[in-house]
């Protein structure tokens, strides 16, 4: 499983880094409820993220055959989270409300992009490499 979950690392690293900025500029707009509100919306996407990564190399591992039923299926229930999580705010009429949905925006296009970034320096084989001696098959 640990190979299927290698691009955690510069998913994470990026939501790190995107926390230790984000944040300190939320509060110097919003002030600490901003600060909040932006760790809160960091803090949700990272979570989602990373339980969608884990549920994914899972089933993958276990049984490829449900792989898409089973991402979909996580897909909707966490935005469905994310629903109930704004919903809740904003039905208390929390002013960190505004920044957590710049936060989520923002902190899923950092994860995003990482991902990318990720995948296009990963060396990744797009065909299965064989451990069989290559110089068995050479007509020299």
């Amino acid at each position: 499983m640990k190979k299927r979950l290698r691009h955690l690392p510069a998913s994470l690293l990026a939501t790190a880094a995107l926390t230790l900025v984000g944040v300190p500029v939320a509060g110097l707009v919003a002030g600490w409820t901003g600060a909040l509100g932006a760790l809160a919306g960091i803090a949700l996407v990272a979570v989602s993220y990373l339980i969608s990564s884990l549920v994914v190399a899972w089933v993958d591992l276990v049984a490829r055959h449900l792989l898409l039923v089973i991402v979909l299926l996580t897909y909707v229930l966490k935005f469905a989270a994310f629903g109930v999580v704004m919903w809740s705010a904003a039905e208390t009429g929390w002013t960190g409300l505004p920044p957590m949905g710049v936060a989520i925006i923002v902190a899923t296009v950092v994860w995003t992009g990482a991902q990318f970034w990720w995948i296009m320096r990963a060396k990744l084989p797009y065909v299965e490499i064989s451990h069989t001696d290559s110089s068995a098959g050479s007509n020299s």
